[in-house]
Parts: C-alpha cells; structure tokens; sequence
C-alpha cells in the first residue's frame, strides 16, 4: 500500500476509533467510578480530552479514567491538571496499560509520556499495546464536601519523529532565532563510550557525563548517536529537565559494512543490518530513513576500513542517490589532518551536483577527557542558524545548510556570509541565480578571528585575493566581488589560523543550481 493509501485508510480507522470512544466510553466510567466521577469527553485525531470531578467522597481511593489506543501507536503522553489545591486537594498520578503499571509519580509530574524507547522517570518505556489504557489518579486528600475538576490530554503518536511528537514534549529551550552551537557525533555507555571508574578501570561511561560535558563546554545543543542503539534515549529523558540550556537530539550512529551515517531526529527503530537481504542496499536504508522522519549524514567518509574499523569508510557495494541524505560530516574529532581527508570527499560530491550541508561532530568516545583537547566534546562545534533551540529547528536549519563549523570549538567565533545580486540576498546554504555577466557581492562577517586568514572556495579551488585576506579585528567584515559566468558554481568561505589550519569553514552559497541537479556516489 502506497503513503496516500495509508493516509486514507489511517483516517477511517481514527474515525471508527473516535466513534467508537463515545459509545465505549460513558459505560466504562459509570462502572470504574461507582456514579462518583462524572467525566465527559471530546476528542480530535490529535488528542483526547477528558475531564472529570473527584469528590469529597473518594478521599484515600484511586480513580481509572479509561482511554482507547489503536493498534499502530508509539508513544502515549497526557498532561494532567486539576483545582482545590487552595483547599489542600491533592492528587497522584499514574497511567495503566491494559496489562500494568506503566507510571505511577506520585504528586511531582503533571506531564507523563510512554514510547517504545524511552520514557518520562517513573515510567516504564516499551511496546504500547492496544486496547483500554487508565489514566490512574490517586487520591492521598480531599476534604469532605470538596470537588476537585481534572482535565486529562491525550496525545497519541504513531511516529517516532520528534516534529510529530505533542507540541509539550518539544518546546523549545530557547525561542527566537539565533546561532546555536553543538556537536551531532558522539557515544556513551549505550555503544563504545568509556571513562574511568572509581576504582580507575575503563568502564562504560553513563550518559550523564556526555551530557555534563556539553553544558561546560558551553554547547546549546548534542546529538547522542551511539552505535545502532535506541536505549540510550530514556537515559536523555530523564536528563533533559534537568539539562535545560543544552538541547538533546535523539540519533544514532547508524553503523554498517558499508559506511556509517548519522541518523537524527527520531527515535525509530531503523534497520542497520546492510547485508543485502534484510537491508538490499544503502539507498533502501536511507529511504527508510527518510520515511521515519529523520535526517541522515555520512561520518568520516574517507576514514580507512578495515579490521581495525570495519565500515569506518564510505564503501557503499551499489550506486547511491546522494539526494536521499542531507549532510556530510565535513569535520571528524578524530581527524589528526582536521577534516582535510573528508572535505576531499566533500568537495566532489559538491562539484558533481550534490547540495549537501557541512556538519561536525566531535565522535567523542571519552566524555570525560579534558575539553581541550581534539576530539573532546564540542571538536569541532557545528554551529546553525536555526529558527529557535528545538529539534525540529535545528535539523531544519541543517537541511537547509544553514551551518558554519568551529574547528576549534570556540564559544564566540562567528563566520556569516552573505551574497547580493539582482535584488535577491542569499545566505550560506541558498540558492542565488545570477545571468551571465551579473555582478554579484559577497560579504562576509567574521567575529573573534583576528589574526586568521581569509580563503574563499569556488567549486573546490581557492580564488586568489590581492587584498583584504587577513582578518585585522575582533569583528569584521570584507566583501568579494564576482561577475556571473551564468553556469553553475558554489563558493564557500573559510578561516585559516597563522599556521595553516583552519579555524573556521563555511557552508557554500550556490549559484545558478536547480533542486533537481544528478547527483550519485559511483
């Protein structure tokens, strides 16, 4: 069956579904409540509400306010909320799945979610099972003669997507538009992350430490992506309350005989197992990918392979369909040449026609090592430009390439550029057209860099500057001028330090590109 074909055929079994709620529903309060709660319900595909009365007369009891989940949900979430707290009433709350407990949190949590991977802390993460599911209140204090009126939101997800998740789960940490830095390549105890414990042996190190790390680092955002794993994402749960200036993004490192890629914002289940009959081939891997509502970049594509790291590098046995992915790792922490091997590969896949975005990742396997050293959390930070500090607006920004990499790991050297012609202004990562003889103005801003040097890329050559390469101040900006060929080209900005290294690389501008340019790994 076809997408649009599900689609219709999901509609009709939400509806049937809500139908059925109005009918099923009445009957079953009237036996859990003993006459004592008088709910009344309204639904919508997105939610269910349920509203209800606990009165004076259930002090010291536990109320069932029964729901229906569908087969084909992943991830069940309610918000709780209810009056007489000015009267010391006091409610619990936990949630039943027609077999067991799967919360229970006392009088802490007004927000409770259960996925198939992770889980509020009190919660039990795992399979949802469909059938009658409580809402489970508990009632420790209600004065005599009190009523006490709850609202319960349901929200049900058949996805693991984080964009389709209830909007309470993903609000942002930060709103409004920003540069935000981060690091999208690392490993805890749920792969091959280890640090030393108490005793000094080299242990699996918890998640906790990643995650420590990033906020003394000063990152906004990290993407946990442990090896072909899921479990690592109750343990991000439980910290991100906790952890609310560091935004955590569920990935997983996608790890296969063939390469491996980065597979973000989603916590999906997506095969890895590239072995020609579970998985045919990488382009089936990636549409499922792309399917699950996530987005997926190459790591250290030019790494060696080989038993000492089989499928490190990218080996793919069939031709891929470069447009089913949405970055490149550009920068690899453990790159001794600091990513000189990976922007090879970066820069042909450029110059073929490949619109993909520049990221870093630090690869980090040892959260705890000092933070300045390479490879340490944050080396290299990627830093994006993204709508507000959220999972959907950073990946969204990523696809869009809106992106700089710090090879350095600053927490203040900014690199904008910005190009002009014929009335349209592009940033990096967007299109500009420019006909044959158009001038077109570049404009570059740097911030903290003085001392670097300037470079700029075009399709992969440097282009010679007689002036205005050397960055003289704290924040500066220098223009280039270029006359349109009217034939496609991308130009990229770069930082380079005294010695030769780089500082700062960019994401290109491309001009006169189409959406529908070939675009294939042979």
């Amino acid at each position: 069956m076809n997408r649009r074909g599900w689609l219709v055929v999901r509609s009709i079994l939400y509806a049937t579904f809500f139908i059925c709620l109005l009918f099923i529903v009445p009957a079953a309060f009237a036996v859990q409540g003993g006459g004592q709660t008088s709910p009344s319900m309204h639904a919508s595909p997105a939610e269910i509400v349920l509203e209800g009365v606990v009165r004076g007369s259930q002090n010291h009891t536990y109320v069932k306010v029964p729901f229906r989940v569908p087969a084909g949900t992943e991830r069940v979430t309610l918000s709780f909320a209810y009056t007489g707290r000015e009267q010391h009433t006091a409610l619990d709350l936990g949630l039943l799945d027609p077999a067991e407990l799967r919360c229970w949190s006392g009088g802490n949590k007004s927000v409770l979610t259960v996925g198939l991977s992770d889980a509020t802390p009190s919660c039990l993460p795992g399979a949802i099972p469909e059938g009658t599911w409580n809402v489970l209140i508990g009632v420790p204090n209600i004065r005599a003669g009190v009523e006490s009126h709850y609202t319960i939101h349901i929200y049900l997800s058949d996805s693991g997507a984080v964009a389709q998740q209830p909007a309470i789960l993903r609000a942002p940490l930060r709103a409004g538009p920003a540069w935000f830095r981060g690091d999208l390549h690392m490993h805890t105890a749920h792969s091959d992350g280890q640090c030393p414990s108490q005793s000094g042996k080299m242990v699996p190190c918890p998640v906790f430490f990643t995650v420590d790390a990033a906020a003394r680092r000063g990152l906004d955002f990290i993407a946990v992506t442990d090896h072909n794993a899921s479990s690592q994402y109750d343990a991000m749960r439980e910290l991100q309350p906790y952890f609310d200036k560091v935004l955590l993004i569920p990935g997983r490192e996608i790890t296969t005989f063939q390469g491996h890629i980065n597979f973000l914002g989603s916590t999906d289940f997506l095969d890895f197992r590239l072995d020609g009959k579970t998985v045919p081939d990488v382009n089936t891997l990636l549409r499922n990918a792309d399917r699950l509502g996530g987005i997926t970049s190459i790591n250290h594509p030019a790494s060696p392979t080989g038993e000492i790291c089989m499928g490190c590098g990218w080996t793919p046995a069939t031709p891929v369909d470069m447009h089913l992915l949405t970055a490149i790792e550009a920068v690899n922490g453990g790159d001794e040449q600091h990513g000189i091997s990976e922007l090879a590969f970066w820069n042909r896949h450029l110059n073929e026609g490949c619109r993909l975005a520049g990221i870093g990742g630090s690869d980090n396997h040892r959260p705890v090592q000092p933070l300045n050293q390479v490879g340490s959390i944050g080396s290299p930070t990627t830093v994006i430009y993204a709508a507000e500090l959220s999972t959907p607006a950073i990946l969204n920004a990523v696809r869009a390439g809106h992106v700089f990499i710090d090879l350095a790991g600053t927490r203040d050297r900014l690199l904008e550029v910005a190009a002009q012609a014929g009335g349209q202004v592009a940033h990096a990562g967007d299109l500009l057209a420019a006909v044959q003889d158009e001038k077109v103005t570049f404009e570059l801003h740097i911030v903290a860099a003085a001392g670097g040097t300037i470079r700029w890329i075009e399709d992969g050559q440097d282009i010679p500057l007689k002036e205005g390469a050397s960055i003289s101040s704290a924040d500066q900006k220098l223009p280039l001028l270029w006359t349109s060929d009217g034939r496609r080209h991308w130009f990229r900005a770069e930082v380079a330090g005294p010695d030769g290294k780089l500082w700062l690389l960019g994401n290109p501008i491309y001009l006169n590109w189409t959406l529908d340019n070939h675009c294939a790994d042979r």
